[in-house]
């Protein structure tokens, strides 16, 4: 009972717009009250300690600190040259490159807001001046955003890992061909988009131009490779991997001469942070996930479902209808360290590969930052495109139509994201 309480509280608290961070803090202390332990709050500090306490998180901080220099140094005109040079010829080629280059960012920053503030107003602008309905470049700008968080490195497979206790590595690599399946789905929807309404096209630059911009954005595209392969061949740990993400970052600011002390101290101070307020999250979350757990919340919610519904199809297509809502209204680090603990027993229950689970559970909870009204992807896109949010809403929502096909495709084909974990490290 105490658990349904504490739930409770914390849902009507979301809907009614209170800070994530706040509404799992009053969630937790409603359920401390309720479990009688007002005389024992060192139990709280102990949950705590105990959520944050782990080597996996300890990447977390220099994650979001190389993604905070790589966004600072100037490399998205960059990165966005090379994918227009590549694709920019095809009918349609801005909306193309807009597509493309967000598999690219997401290399740097692997998250679908950075990637909608930071590639949104070059992209927005581009594709107006090319004579793209503003309203249109917007809806492909947040409908591609959502490729960064399933590709590595990425903050929400990287708190996934450590709720679920799975590999780092396997998650990394069980997310590159899901973010290419949805890369292939958006653009075959945008060429499909852009044949029918005549959409312009760039002309086919030369090769050399081609190799040019490979060449000068190379270093930014290989960040995601080189972090993979140290963790792979075990030079590094996922903390150590975040780290060297750190020195690389250092490195190309170096290189491109755009490292200067105003850089620096924006990334730290963001940094700092972002930080504390997910770790804050992570901890109050781990405390709700404790008095969950003291009430047999996930062990009760296993049984009734596993003795409720007979297939596992079944049970995945109500568990995405349900993640599309949590993810409208809560953010993904909360609902991932809520959602998961008491979800796993059903998981292992219908022998769901957690890799697997944890790849369709993250992608998503992604459509819910798409979809109408509460969508935080298109409010910064309202801004970014300096677009009335009924525009942007009515753009956005045909791109849900391939995305919906790319989540049931990843979902009920978990070779598409086993493959290469279970190529590289073999099959559990």
């Amino acid at each position: 009972m105490t658990g349904i309480l504490v739930l409770g509280v914390f849902i009507i608290l979301a809907f009614l717009s209170v800070p994530i961070l706040t509404a799992i803090i009053i969630a937790a202390a409603t359920g401390v009250v309720a479990l009688g332990f007002t005389d024992q709050l060192g139990i709280v500090s102990q949950q705590m300690l105990d959520g944050i306490n782990s080597p996996t998180l300890l990447s977390v901080p220099f994650f979001i600190l190389a993604g905070n220099l790589l966004n600072g140094l100037q490399l998205t005109d960059r990165i966005f040259r090379f994918a227009n040079n590549v694709v920019g010829h095809i009918r349609g080629g801005l909306a193309q490159v807009n597509i493309l280059a967000s598999l690219l960012f997401a290399g740097i920053s692997g998250a679908a807001v950075a990637d909608c503030a930071a590639l949104g107003t070059v992209e927005v602008k581009a594709m107006r001046e090319r004579g793209y309905p503003a309203d249109f470049a917007a809806g492909v700008t947040a409908a591609s955003s959502i490729i960064g968080p399933i590709f590595p490195p990425s903050i929400p497979l990287l708190i996934f890992a450590f709720v679920a206790n799975a590999s780092v590595g396997r998650l990394f690599l069980a997310g590159v061909l899901p973010a290419i399946v949805l890369l292939i789905v958006l653009m075959t929807y945008v060429h499909i988009v852009s044949a029918r309404r005549n959409f312009p096209k760039d002309p086919r630059p030369p090769l050399k131009e081609i190799l040019l911009s490979a060449v000068d954005g190379l270093l930014t595209l290989l960040a995601p490779g080189i972090i993979l392969g140290a963790m792979l061949t075990g030079f590094t740990t996922a903390s150590e991997a975040g780290v060297l993400a750190c020195l690389y970052a250092m490195a190309l600011g170096i290189w491109y001469r755009t490292l200067n002390m105003k850089v620096l101290i924006t990334a730290f101070r963001e940094t700092a942070i972002l930080s504390t307020i997910a770790l804050l999250m992570i901890g109050f979350s781990a405390c709700v996930g404790w008095i969950l757990a003291f009430d047999m919340v996930p062990q009760r919610l296993a049984e009734f479902i596993l003795g409720s519904i007979d297939a596992k199809w079944q049970f995945l297509l109500i568990y995405l209808m349900f993640l599309v809502l949590i993810g409208c209204v809560f953010d993904a680090t909360a609902a991932l360290i809520i959602l998961v603990p008491i979800m796993l027993p059903i998981v292992d229950g219908f022998e769901i590969d957690r890799v697997h689970f944890g790849i369709f559970t993250v992608l998503t909870l992604m459509v819910g930052i798409l979809t109408p009204p509460i969508g935080i992807a298109l409010y910064i896109m309202m801004d970014v495109a300096k677009l009335p949010f009924e525009a942007v809403a009515k753009a956005t929502v045909p791109f849900l139509i391939p995305i919906v096909i790319a989540v049931l495709l990843i979902t009920f084909v978990p070779s598409i994201s086993l493959f290469l974990p279970d190529l590289v490290y073999g099959a559990p």
